[in-house]
């Protein structure tokens, strides 16, 4: 046993190389298909988790079984803190990061205009088949607001 070949980390074997030709591949064609801003924030999300104490919720399932929840921290009509998980594809990822970026620091109401295009102008778009992960993000944040709203939380009137 002890006179066995010894691994060295950067020893390859016929595996790996098979393995990364098969991601080279893949990464090759998502960038046919999605904009390199898309592929950013599908692969490194930002704000992806929940917030202790947020007084905002909204989890919504979109009409593909994906399930988005966002978490928002209001104060004083303003968004401090927002987050989101899903268990969605890389679309719905990149969407629930871009619209809890676009509200941090907005107002409720300017909040409540963010919606999908906005999402899309930043990703740059998404494929046909994908366009409902947008929607997904912006209902979601819809939902997170209007339970800020109905919970009576910081005096927000309608």
């Amino acid at each position: 046993m002890g006179e066995g070949r010894k691994v060295k980390n950067d020893d390859k074997t016929d595996l790996d190389t098979f393995v990364e030709e098969i991601e080279a591949k893949i990464l090759e064609e998502e960038r046919e298909i999605y904009t390199e801003r898309t592929l950013k924030e599908a692969n490194d999300p930002k704000n992806l988790g929940k917030i202790k104490g947020a007084n905002g919720f909204g989890k919504v399932t979109g009409p593909c079984g994906d399930t988005m929840q966002i978490y928002l921290k209001i104060e004083d009509d303003k968004i401090t803190d927002s987050k989101f998980l899903t268990d969605g594809c890389g679309s719905s990822i990149a969407c629930g990061s871009v619209i809890t970026e676009l509200v941090r620091g907005k107002s409720i109401e300017e909040a409540l205009k963010v919606g999908d295009k906005d999402i899309l102008s930043i990703l740059g778009g998404l494929p046909e088949e994908n366009l409902h992960c947008s929607v997904l993000a912006a209902d979601t944040l819809r939902a997170a607001i209007e339970d800020y709203i109905d919970k009576g939380k910081g005096g927000y009137k309608k």
